[in-house]
This record gives C-alpha cells, sequence and structure tokens, in this order.
C-alpha cells in the first residue's frame, strides 16, 4: 500500500476548512448541507461523492455517518457553535465537527 495521496485527496484536503455556523446557515436553508460523521475521514467521504462511488457513499448512509443536516442538528450548532471543517463538494458543502479527542 502506497504512502503517497492522491492529486484528488490533495487538492480537496487544501479545500477543506474551519467554517462558522453563521456561514453555513444560508446553504442548510437551501438543503445543501450534507452531515458527515466525526469518525469519518471528511476528504475521503468528499472524494468518494467526487468518484460517484454509489457503493461506498450508500454504506456511508446506511450507517448513518452521512446525510442531510437534519434541523436538530443545525439547531443544535447554532446554540452550541462548534468547531466545524467545511469542503464544497458541488452543489453540496460536507461539513463535520471535529472531535477534539481524535484528529483526521
Amino acid at each position: 500500500m502506497s504512502n503517497e495521496i492522491s492529486d484528488l485527496y490533495a487538492q480537496l484536503l487544501g479545500a477543506t476548512a474551519q467554517i462558522g455556523w453563521d456561514e453555513l446557515m444560508p446553504l442548510f436553508a437551501k438543503g445543501m448541507v450534507l452531515w458527515v460523521a466525526s469518525d469519518q475521514d471528511l476528504v475521503t467521504v468528499a472524494q468518494h461523492i467526487i468518484n460517484d462511488d454509489k457503493k461506498r457513499v450508500s454504506a456511508l448512509m446506511q450507517q448513518k455517518s452521512l446525510h442531510n443536516l437534519s434541523d436538530a442538528q443545525a439547531l443544535d450548532y447554532q446554540q452550541r457553535d462548534p468547531e466545524l471543517w467545511a469542503v464544497v463538494v458541488s452543489p453540496w458543502v460536507l461539513v463535520q465537527e471535529r472531535n477534539t479527542a481524535t484528529t483526521h
């Protein structure tokens, strides 16, 4: 197994940034925000979507590790203002709350 990362992974990693809930709110209102579980690699999930890897995306959805951000989650984010990271996979914005106990 190679330790090299793909060009796509590197590009997505470079486009991943911390974001505040206030910046995500308008996108959430348009239904464009996908939530990614904190135990997943945000960039790898983005790669699966870009590569149209239906099998892996479907598995993530079945595991409830990827789904449209719910109203309850949005309200929670608004109240807590946690550390969120996001990457754009047009037309979606993938968002993940960073678990301070682990790093991805």
